[in-house]
């Protein structure tokens, strides 16, 4: 008996290695059933989230909408503006409480997406880590272990992964993850695995910043430098590009202040904004010392 074609395959892909524009136009696939029907809309909507355009997904996403779609609402809410933070995160511990929806599965993806946002690594976990769990769920969980400097627990979700389809991109994104957090030989291994993607399928800024930090990693920073001015080309308030630039200008002696000055107003609640804040705070504290 032949397999049933994955119709969605183009889409999630293209989503999952931040080809967001790919995926909101490969998305006009037909013949559905209910349930891709609504996990096709959400990542149609998760990409212009991705491209920055909430208002977009609040203004099409009305009330009457599936638990999914409400749940991706609740997140280009959540991105919009900090003074919803505390409304969503209400609604969101409402909705997970109620046993009808709860279990949801993109319900306890967004919440976990929230949660790692705000940095409250158990709560989020309390959700990703239930019954019934899909390969985003896990891929989360790799991140959330990542942030938290736990490799271990990290290897642990991605052996699952393995189990279930050794070959799927998110799997594959995730080995990437893991081999750049131990080091050493592996980041050899995991740019190979950017490398791969980038001959297989459309160069995304995403593709194109793993490549830049396995460079990094192993010194050769005018060849990351090359990359990231590529992925700045593709997208210019990119984040982690920006952030990236930040690091290498600096390790190549180059003038770096126009990219950190490009992240602080476009990203001002990036790590590294935040990190070079608290540095100047407290050297004017010491100063005032003096």
């Amino acid at each position: 008996m032949a397999a049933t074609p994955d119709l969605l395959f183009a889409l999630r892909n293209n989503f999952y290695l931040g080809a967001f524009q790919a995926a909101i136009n490969s998305g006009d696939v037909q013949n559905l059933s209910e349930d891709d029907a609504i996990e096709r809309d959400c990542l149609i909507y998760r990409s212009y989230i991705a491209l920055g355009s909430y208002q977009l997904v609040i203004n099409e996403i009305d009330s009457s909408a599936a638990t999914p779609l409400q749940a991706v609402k609740l997140l280009a809410l959540y991105l919009l503006s900090a003074d919803n933070k505390e409304t969503v995160i209400s609604s969101i511990r409402e909705w997970l409480g109620d046993a009808a929806i709860g279990n949801n599965p993109i319900l306890r993806l967004i919440a976990g997406i929230i949660f790692m946002h705000e940095q409250d690594f158990g709560e989020a976990l309390k959700h990703t880590n239930a019954s019934g769990r899909t390969m985003e769920l896990y891929a989360l969980n790799v991140q959330i272990y990542l942030k938290m400097h736990r490799s271990d627990h990290a290897e642990k979700e991605l052996r699952l992964m393995q189990q279930i389809d050794e070959d799927h991109t998110l799997t594959q994104l995730a080995t990437a993850w893991i081999n750049l957090a131990v080091g050493g030989s592996k980041i050899q291994e995991a740019y190979l695995i950017f490398q791969d993607f980038s001959e297989k399928y459309q160069m995304t800024s995403l593709v194109l910043n793993g490549k830049a930090v396995c460079c990094m990693h192993m010194g050769n920073f005018d060849e990351a430098e090359s990359f990231l001015l590529e992925a700045l080309n593709k997208d210019a308030k990119d984040p982690e590009t920006l952030a990236n630039l930040v690091v290498c200008c600096l390790h190549l002696g180059k003038p770096s202040s126009r990219f950190l000055s490009q992240l602080k107003l476009s990203h001002p609640e990036h790590m590294l904004v935040k990190r070079g804040s608290s540095a100047e705070e407290s050297f004017d504290r010491a100063v005032q010392t003096v």
